[in-house]
């Protein structure tokens, strides 16, 4: 019996070589350092032990932060969704006055988030905030701590945490077959019988997917709670960074990043599986566009319209005036007192002159460009194998480079603090904790599952026949995918790479575990100018890098949704 050769072409090698390469570093990147954590945490000086648990059930602060996380999520997904809906009804089902505008306010978020968001409500309703001391002057008894602790944290988050409905809820909704309405009205159903037994029941499935990220959001929350959550009130990420600064509590914090992840694992299968049920689908053969309905009811109608402008108010009002203070000299911001006549661009010329202040915007720009750069190509090499091949090796790689999906930041930091702390043979005997590398690395493998999924979307949409008449034409597999796939899916890969560069660029929960101290990224700088001891030319500069990273983000938008070729990239998350 012959057995069959493999012929060792150049093509076969450079195939072998890649294969290798992603074997690498799925195994580096992804799967040790996760092991490692766990074996750090269980298995210490070649012995199993429990004493980290015990550690920790008998730490105070810990079981308080895990106390914290878990009451915070559920209230959260209840609230988020409660407005999330809100938003979608008033822009999307019901006919309110002025819902364009009302749109715009609602989808500042998706400019405006992060550790920023959360230092603009503490400029406004902080402490010493603008519209704390209005309130303290209105009425003299008026206690201005009142902004901090669970309720604090709350708010902040329930008006920052909206965007996944403002995407995925008002697309669901904007899939939902009017003939459907029309019928239940034609049968005597009336308006809320209506919405609750024939709109939302399509909206189910999105719903309920977008309220379990909402809970794992609100338990491994972190801005929110280090700004305004006070001393009473901080969840587990707070307490993981505060437990990882110190080497003898660092078994802590790994064990609490474990808590985290398990439980983000366990959410996530939870959602996959509600996807495996499949959408409510509408059986009409020719669809029509929901028509707003009116309120006929006119105290309805003006209480809605009213809420509907409140949540405007709260959206729109952090945006506003950070934009105004970022204008305002130093003596104004101090008072937080607004004054037209002090407006000046020293501010924005401080930004760009002083090395100190344009340094932290200069190395999140470079980190930002290079990780997602790095991630366009890792993801492109990874998906073409996945196209082709269509086997073991290909469905092993793609289920790999999912894994960040099912872990949280922090426990991905964690892993790659732990791990690369001394030489491994793997890293070519490489330390990486506290280098300028580990951070860059951290940012590819977080953007990594999001990336892959869209990229993969692309590439399963390309016609076959594309790549099958270059092939006839004789023109070899490199060729054809640089010069007949590649241009295909490159406006994706671009709206991919704007994306991520738009949400690395102000991160904080991955850049304050793995930052460099001389290279200090934008959200960590923006962090330390919160502090309570700041002066008000760094409260300035947080306002200039706000509304800088705002512009940013708007254009990324508009390339990304406001374009006809990358609209539907947000139907496919």
């Amino acid at each position: 019996m012959k057995t069959k050769k493999i012929s060792m072409t150049p093509q076969t090698i450079y195939n072998i070589l890649i294969l290798v390469f992603l074997f690498w570093f799925v195994m580096a990147c992804l799967v040790l350092p996760n092991i490692n954590t766990v074996w750090s945490v269980f298995f210490q000086e070649g012995a199993f032990t429990t004493e980290p648990l015990r550690k920790l059930l008998g730490s105070e602060r810990a079981m308080r932060s895990l106390k914290n996380s878990f009451m915070l999520a559920p209230s959260l997904s209840l609230t988020v969704g409660f407005v999330g809906i809100s938003l979608v009804l008033i822009t999307e089902y019901f006919d309110i006055k002025g819902a364009k505008i009302l749109r715009l306010g609602y989808m500042t978020t998706l400019i405006y988030g992060g550790i920023i968001l959360v230092s603009g409500y503490k400029f406004i309703y902080g402490s010493n905030g603008f519209l704390t001391n209005l309130f303290a002057r209105l009425i003299p008894s008026f206690p201005t701590d009142w902004f901090q602790g669970y309720w604090a944290v709350l708010f902040v988050m329930t008006f920052a945490c909206t965007s996944n409905h403002m995407i995925f809820l008002r697309n669901a909704m904007r899939a939902v077959d009017f003939q459907t309405v029309e019928a239940a009205q034609n049968m005597g159903a009336g308006p809320v019988k209506i919405l609750m037994k024939v709109v939302l029941p399509v909206l189910t499935p999105s719903l309920l997917a977008v309220t379990i990220l909402t809970f794992i959001t609100g338990l491994s929350a972190t801005s929110a709670p280090l700004l305004v959550g006070g001393k009473d009130f901080q969840t587990i990420t707070p307490m993981i960074l505060s437990f990882s600064k110190n080497v003898g509590s660092r078994d802590l914090a790994a064990l609490l990043a474990l808590f985290l992840g398990a439980a983000t694992i366990i959410l996530l299968v939870i959602m996959m599986q509600i996807e495996k049920r499949g959408h409510y689908m509408s059986v009409s053969k020719v669809k029509t566009t929901i028509v707003k309905q009116k309120i006929h009811n006119p105290v309805l109608n003006i209480l809605a319209h009213a809420y509907a402008y409140i949540l405007f108010l709260i959206y729109v009002v952090p945006v506003v005036l950070i934009v105004l203070f970022s204008f305002t000299d130093s003596a104004s911001i101090a008072r937080r007192q607004l004054d037209l006549s002090t407006l000046t661009l020293n501010n924005y010329a401080a930004v760009f002159s002083k090395a100190t202040a344009y340094k932290p915007f200069l190395v999140s720009i470079v980190y930002s460009t290079l990780a997602s750069l790095a991630v366009a190509i890792l993801v492109l090499v990874a998906c073409r194998i996945i196209q082709k091949r269509r086997d073991k090796i290909s469905t092993a790689l793609e289920y790999s480079l999912l894994i960040p999906w099912l872990l949280p930041t922090t426990l991905i930091a964690m892993g790659l603090i732990t791990t690369y702390n001394t030489p491994r043979f793997w890293m070519f005997n490489k330390v990486l904790t506290g280098t300028s590398f580990i951070m860059f690395l951290g940012y590819m493998i977080i953007k990594i599952p999001f990336t892959l999924r869209m990229t993969k979307a692309a590439f399963f949409a390309l016609d076959d026949s594309l790549e099958d008449a270059a092939k006839n034409l004789g023109a070899k597999p490199l060729y054809t995918f640089f010069r007949v796939l590649l241009p295909v899916v490159l406006p994706t890969v671009l709206a991919i790479f704007a994306l991520n560069f738009n949400g690395l660029l102000g991160d904080y929960d991955m850049s304050v575990f793995m930052y460099h101290p001389l290279r200090q990224p934008l959200g960590v700088y923006i962090k330390s100018l919160t502090d309570s001891q700041t002066n008000a030319d760094n409260s300035a500069l947080t306002f200039v890098y706000a509304v800088l990273m705002m512009i940013i983000s708007g254009i990324v938008l508009y390339l990304v949704y406001g374009r006809g070729d990358n609209s539907k990239l947000g139907d496919n998350k």
